[in-house]
């Protein structure tokens, strides 16, 4: 007899406490994962949210249980299980997070050896099955084992106090404490090269998330070498109550505390992480939000101007990142939108960099795996040796490809509103790109439309050669046509 799971999605696991995702429920994906994937070694971590940790020792002891030694990293963002799972050589890694979901939810990320990411068709769902098929009560055994008996307690749980027991997990001689920081920040600081900046103030706004604590080292790292940095923080302390609010940039109104602060301080520009800071937003020195879009032309820039190399983007706007990856001497390869997509497309191409409008950056020498961390000292060391600011950087791009940014209709039927559009435009289109959605050229304008797979919504972004006003045209036109119900 089977226990229904329902907290497994497309490429992670995603669920709301208690009734989707439990310790029963984070001990039977540890047990599965260990065993699907004939697991020796996996590396552990979780974000700030109070029920991680109780979470990620109920995953270790599955892991155990599964055949597997257990190394848990403590408070770490998505990205330090990426750089530990391949720095150590593991067979596997997790990560317990919720990244920007709300304050009831937690989830996990998982990858396997060499943090290659694993996908419904590429293990997810042989592990749901596995995890689904364990026998309830040895499951409830095992975790009155390693919890000493403790009756599970739903309010014990969602305040944080987790049921499993370290030491009788430090018993088994299989879990082990590492705290893998300095490892990490050395590397991530080999992106860039230190003798390059000149004095810069920086805000950063952690959300109260994980992005603190990596951030405290790599500050710590930069003064030891007299690197001449100055951080603002807001909201630094890890906080797993969320007293700001959840983190997440990609609202305009979760915005205005990292903007205000960059003005304020009168800094060179600013940085505000989602919680579990696979992802960084940047603004400029005016307080201005930086569309993820530009700053993949950015990155690609940085890459190039070490030597030609292959740079993968998204193709919901492409034609700036396209321009300056050519113009630079670099080999443009457009992928389906998706870490999934582009970690595979970037392995198989051997691309220095990929990066989506979303703000997810991948890099070939970070596993092919999206960082946070990296794309801002990259960032800071353009505008060192350019000595130029952010916004004039970001000004001349915007100028020569403006864009929409993406923007989401929710309909009643998505599938009407996406014939209409191209009942209109398709016969019209000059060139006819289905990568990622549908998308069609114009000449001088062209937009991309994406059907949401979860929800009836629409994803619409335009983009122009130098035409600010002729995006804002077509995108009132097309807007009106999407939601002509």
């Amino acid at each position: 007899m089977t226990t229904p799971i329902t907290c497994f999605k497309a490429y992670d696991i995603r669920g709301e406490l208690n009734s989707q995702l439990n310790e029963e429920v984070a001990y039977r994906i540890g047990y599965a994962f260990a065993e699907e994937l004939s697991a020796k070694s996996v590396v552990v971590g979780g974000d700030v949210r109070l029920t991680s940790t109780p979470l990620k020792l109920a995953l270790s002891a599955g892991l155990i249980d599964g055949g597997a030694d257990v190394t848990d990293i403590g408070m770490a963002g998505t990205e330090e299980i990426y750089f530990a799972t391949k720095h150590l050589g593991v067979d596997g890694g997790i990560e317990v997070t919720a990244s920007h979901n709300p304050i009831n939810y937690n989830g996990m990320k998982l990858v396997k050896a060499g943090s290659v990411p694993i996908s419904g068709d590429t293990g997810l769902n042989a592990i749901k099955d596995r995890a689904e098929a364990l026998d309830s009560g040895y499951v409830t055994e095992r975790i009155d084992f390693y919890a000493k008996g403790a009756k599970i307690d739903a309010d014990a749980f969602f305040n944080g106090k987790a049921h499993i027991a370290t030491d009788i997990l430090a018993e088994s001689g299989k879990y082990h404490r590492h705290l893998n920081m300095d490892a990490y920040v050395s590397h991530i600081l080999s992106y860039v090269d230190i003798n390059n900046f000149t004095p810069l103030k920086i805000v950063t706004n952690a959300g109260n998330g994980a992005a603190g604590l990596a951030l405290d080292a790599i500050e710590k790292k930069l003064h030891d070498k007299d690197v001449p940095i100055e951080f603002v923080k807001v909201h630094h302390n890890a906080d797993g109550t969320f007293p700001n609010g959840i983190p997440n940039p990609l609202l305009p109104e979760n915005r205005a505390d990292t903007a205000n602060a960059v003005i304020e301080s009168g800094a060179d520009f600013g940085i505000a992480w989602d919680g579990d800071f696979d992802r960084c937003f940047l603004f400029d020195a005016d307080g201005n939000f930086i569309e993820g879009y530009y700053i993949v032309g950015l990155l690609a820039q940085a890459f190039l101007n070490k030597g030609p190399s292959k740079i993968i983007y998204d193709p919901r706007v492409y034609w700036n990142s396209e321009d300056i990856i050519k113009s630079s001497g670099g080999t443009p390869i457009k992928c389906k939108t998706g870490h999934a997509f582009i970690k595979e497309r970037m392995r198989l191409e051997d691309a220095v960099y990929g990066g989506e409008m979303s703000a997810h950056h991948y890099f070939r020498d970070f596993a092919y795996c999206d960082s946070g961390m990296i794309p801002w000292l990259l960032v800071a060391e353009l505008i060192c040796t350019r000595q130029q600011s952010l916004a004039s950087m970001v000004k001349e791009r915007i100028e020569a490809f403006p864009s929409s940014g993406e923007i989401n209709s929710k309909l009643k039927d998505a599938d009407a509103a996406l014939a209409r559009v191209l009942d209109k435009y398709q016969p019209l289109a000059e060139v006819i790109d289905e990568t990622d959605g549908i998308g069609l050229e114009f000449g001088t304008w062209r937009f991309n439309l994406r059907k949401s797979n979860t929800e009836p919504v629409i994803r619409l972004n335009v983009e122009s050669k130098g035409d600010i006003a002729l995006v804002e045209e077509k995108t009132k036109e097309l807007l009106d046509l999407i939601r002509a119900e």
